[in-house]
């Protein structure tokens, strides 16, 4: 017996076109008066994505240069990235909650807001403590773009088209990665490492302009029209009741969400400060030639956001199962990342890059499954505290990681450990998962 996720992409607007079609006026008319509007909103949130990861990728770029005009030494940097996420954690925790009660559209404009000002702020910064500060006010306010993004898409898709959904939205850090080596370094080198972060977080205002100006619930928009509306609800109806966040902890749909996070974001956060750093150290790579590396990562790790979200929809198209849909996409994300354990040793700056691709696309796909993976169990008036809850556990494993990093680097020098983790962190998730979970059943908020 079929279940809503079996049904194919197509068959739902198909089954609107045959029950308002006036005889004579062909179906494929009827199919595209339902309208894409709902990929408009999903656009908003790739550019406010795209902006997010811009401002956290600056500090991880100017890295090697800071480090010799300011004077910290590696443990200090860790420190520096433990201050993010610190306040990365806090907020998801918080922010989560928070977008659940006040809504998406205030919400998100908020977040940008306190992410700007404190992006622009590290251009004041000259102490380490400084630095920290300001990273400390920046992730509390990056903490509120991905459970207003989850939310959003859980508001304004049906289960079928949230992972593809998600991936788009989600290629958003690797499109902002990449112009963070063109635009950041280019600019630094030009004009110095303040304006660089002054100028990144002014231009993230503009994304709440478009965001406050576009963004409605899709029953309130008057731009939607009646069939994409209907054909957006199509899965069974939910009630409209909040749900009480400490009750969530009592589903174990939660804890596989938030160890899963726990376990691979930390993996991301390394990519992102460390990078930098390991291509400057390993391979001798100056501030302006980080640039072609950098971009060639982050643009296949945006394939793989893609690439995970799309086959995750595929496998559902074909028939299968949420559960067996959603793990095996993750289990090829998972193997991908296992070859990055020889980057570490490869006198090959091209071998290094390529491996080291090969794992941020395989980390974006297991991404944005791991984020539709919260919609797939929870009802959508629990996705942003579901959410929230998951970035907490991500961030702390991060704070662990960063702090980590900069000890083993501090005593070794050598990179080595730090990629035998990530190789490994995403299969060891997936086993945790599937015992957790292994049916993957919808969690009944109802029940306290």
């Amino acid at each position: 017996m079929k279940t809503e996720h079996s049904i194919s992409a197509q068959a739902v607007p198909d089954k609107f076109a045959r029950s308002s079609a006036p005889a004579g006026v062909p179906q494929e008319t009827v199919a595209q008066k339902i309208g894409n509007y709902r990929w408009t909103i999903c656009a908003l949130l790739f550019f406010g994505t795209t902006m997010n990861y811009v401002d956290r990728q600056v500090l991880g770029l100017l890295a090697p240069e800071l480090q010799t005009k300011i004077g910290w030494n590696e443990a200090q940097y860790g420190y520096i990235v433990t201050a993010f996420q610190a306040a990365y954690a806090l907020g998801l925790l918080l922010m989560g909650r928070v977008i659940d009660v006040i809504g998406t559209r205030v919400g998100y404009a908020v977040s940008i807001g306190i992410w700007s000002l404190s992006a622009a702020a590290h251009a004041l910064a000259r102490t380490p403590f400084a630095f920290g500060a300001a990273r400390f006010a920046l992730g509390l306010g990056e903490a509120g773009n991905f459970p207003a993004a989850i939310k959003t898409v859980a508001e304004w898709f049906p289960k079928k088209e949230r992972a593809l959904a998600t991936g788009i939205f989600n290629s958003g850090t690797n499109v902002g990665a990449t112009l963070g080596p063109l635009v950041v370094l280019w600019i630094a080198s030009r004009f110095g490492w303040q304006f660089a972060f002054l100028s990144t977080g002014l231009l993230s205002f503009i994304p709440i302009i478009f965001w406050v100006r576009t963004y409605r619930r899709p029953q309130e928009h008057p731009r939607l029209s009646a069939a994409e509306l209907k054909y957006i609800q199509s899965d069974p109806p939910e009630p409209e009741t909040q749900v009480a966040w400490v009750p969530l902890l009592r589903h174990r749909q939660t804890w596989a969400f938030l160890l899963g996070k726990f376990m691979t974001d930390p993996i991301w956060w390394f990519f992102l400060f460390w990078l930098p750093k390991f291509l400057s150290a390993n391979h001798g790579l100056s501030l302006t030639a980080l640039g072609l590396p950098l971009v060639i990562i982050y643009n296949a790790a945006c394939v793989g956001s893609i690439g995970g979200g799309w086959l995750a929809a595929r496998f559902l198209k074909a028939g299968w199962s949420v559960n067996r849909a959603r793990k095996v996409a993750m289990l090829i994300c998972a193997l991908t990342v296992v070859p990055i354990v020889g980057a570490a040793n490869t006198h090959n700056l091209w071998v290094a890059v390529a491996l080291i691709s090969l794992a941020t696309a395989g980390h974006q796909g297991w991404s944005a499954n791991m984020f539709t993976f919260a919609s797939d169990m929870f009802p959508r008036r629990a996705v942003g505290s579901v959410v929230g809850i998951g970035g907490f556990g991500g961030a702390i494993g991060g704070m662990f990681i960063a702090t980590f990093t900069g000890w083993v680097l501090q005593i070794s020098g050598s990179y080595l450990p730090m990629f035998v983790i990530a190789g490994s962190a995403y299969l060891s998730a997936l086993v945790l998962i599937h015992l957790i979970v292994p049916r993957m059943q919808p969690a009944n908020v109802e029940v306290a």
